[in-house]
């Protein structure tokens, strides 16, 4: 599909009632409200084409990028668009799938430890958000994981609001990666106690990691 056909498709595809519930949730007012389920439709159709998803994320359009993070091609994007991507993210939403897209890409590591220093929320929330990646995938050692877990520990508090959001999930998903780390990320999260986050006019809700890592143990152990 050409930039023309896959804009054309997506501002058919928008709702008035989707771009409602995506303003809440921080889309740019650039945007044509499309559901995931019609996104995904058009990953099928469109599968892997970089040079598309760059022109998508150059629109500003708020489903556009979207999209482009779902048709990215993780083995032909370059570090400096990557880069590029992370400087204009829009929302916490485009954070999350971005950091879901630079995962699989071979950059993710030297990304991840690059954008959890940023000042910038939704960078380091990207950040972060690789973190989570990488220890659900077990591409943490025990001991990166003990030394990110300091940093939470320590950081938290004080971290932009989506950075204290995902830094929260990532400290979930090293907890789940297996006994000891699940011990220490347990007593972080103790000495941390509730993590607060404006999540604005949305019913969302931050998770207790606590809690959250003791479902994912007893999980692993039946």
């Amino acid at each position: 599909m050409t930039l023309a056909e896959t804009m054309n498709a997506l501002e058919a595809a928008g709702t008035a009632q989707n771009r409602k519930v995506y303003a809440r949730h921080g889309y740019p007012a650039n945007m044509f409200g499309v559901s995931f389920a019609v996104l995904g439709k058009l990953q099928k159709q469109i599968k892997r084409d970089q040079e598309l998803a760059s022109a998508l994320w150059r629109t500003g359009n708020g489903d556009a990028m979207a999209l482009a993070t779902m048709i990215g091609d993780p083995a032909g994007v370059t570090g400096k668009e990557l880069e590029a991507w992370a400087a204009t993210i829009p929302s916490y939403t485009h954070s999350d799938l971005l950091a879901r897209f630079v995962s699989g890409t071979p950059q993710a590591a030297k990304l991840r430890a690059k954008w959890i220093k940023s000042k910038a929320d939704h960078v380091s929330q990207c950040g972060w958000d690789l973190v989570a990646h990488a220890a659900t995938k077990g591409d943490l050692t025990d001991a990166e994981c003990e030394e990110l877990l300091a940093v939470i520990e320590q950081k938290i508090h004080g971290a932009p609001n989506w950075t204290r959001r995902a830094m929260n999930g990532a400290l979930i998903a090293m907890g789940g990666r297996n006994a000891k780390v699940e011990k220490q990320a347990i007593a972080a999260a103790r000495r941390i106690g509730k993590v607060h986050v404006d999540h604005g006019e949305t019913s969302c809700q931050t998770p207790d990691a606590v809690a959250y890592i003791q479902k994912i143990a007893a999980r692993r152990k039946k």
